[in-house]
């Protein structure tokens, strides 16, 4: 027992000199960045010597960056594109992605709205402009103020794909850069509705129910919840050196538990 322990920590000894003074650049979702953040954070309280810089800027930024070899890790809430997979691959580049959760996106209004539950069809019409008064919906607060994800994000093609069907955003759509500042501008806006992750959701908005499921851990896990996605971690390849250790980090039980802590779904 006692020469387990002193390997244990031999092991423990060489690892943290051989990630001591290491960098790991991170960039890409806003919705995978509090996961991020908050791995790198506890990651690097655990090795001091590490350096781990976190950026946002949306999926496509964070795909990009692994492409133009600028980051060592893209996180994106969507699987990579065909385009952005034959565009790596003309450079020598394998887009490899590691799926570190799961996330449903939820379709918020404004707490002074009266509605409480959606359809896909209804929400649809709702962005496309083909309805455009709360009171054609079911809804509260005179005309509807339309707020989307702007075009870079993951949460956007997520949405477009799953609720609008490829069709096109109101022109006079409110398009913001990250959940952030979706949240803020519905719980800020009587008439707005909007589209956050599952982990951004608080009671600043009315979280509806769609297609008459609860978005939940449950509903998500479950494949109930419809408009729901895994969360991405993108490497050049299969991940080596600090980028494989801060993976394997985040899909252990430690990165696991801030996963949910961050308001996501753990896979394991």
């Amino acid at each position: 027992m006692k020469k387990l322990l002193l390997l244990t920590c031999l092991l423990s000894l060489i690892t943290g000199n051989l990630l001591a003074g290491q960098k790991l650049t991170m960039s890409g979702s806003t919705t995978v960045l509090p996961i991020a953040q908050k791995a790198a954070e506890e990651f690097m309280n655990a090795h001091p010597d590490v350096d781990i810089s976190v950026r946002g800027g949306g999926s496509g930024v964070g795909v990009a960056a692994v492409i133009n070899g600028t980051v060592d890790i893209g996180n994106a809430s969507r699987a990579a594109k065909a385009k952005e997979i034959a565009t790596a691959r003309g450079k020598g580049v394998n887009l490899l992605g590691t799926v570190v959760a799961k996330d449903g996106i939820c379709i918020v209004v404004n707490k002074a709205n009266n509605l409480d539950s959606i359809s896909l069809e209804t929400a649809k019409k709702i962005y496309t402009g083909e309805i455009s008064k709360w009171s054609e919906a079911g809804g509260s607060g005179g005309m509807i103020v339309i707020i989307s994800r702007d075009t870079a994000s993951g949460t956007f093609e997520v949405f477009n794909e799953k609720v609008l069907k490829g069709a096109k955003v109101r022109e006079d759509a409110l398009m913001l850069a990250s959940n952030q500042a979706i949240l803020t501008s519905v719980s800020n806006t009587p008439g707005a509705i909007g589209y956050i992750g599952l982990g951004y959701v608080t009671d600043e908005v009315k979280s509806l129910v769609v297609n008459g499921v609860t978005a939940s851990k449950e509903t998500v896990i479950s494949g109930k919840y419809p408009v729901s996605r895994p969360l991405y971690m993108y490497t050049n390849g299969t991940p080596k050196g600090l980028a494989k250790q801060f993976l394997d980090y985040i899909l252990g039980p430690t990165g696991q538990k801030l996963v949910e802590e961050a308001g996501f779904i753990a896979v394991k």
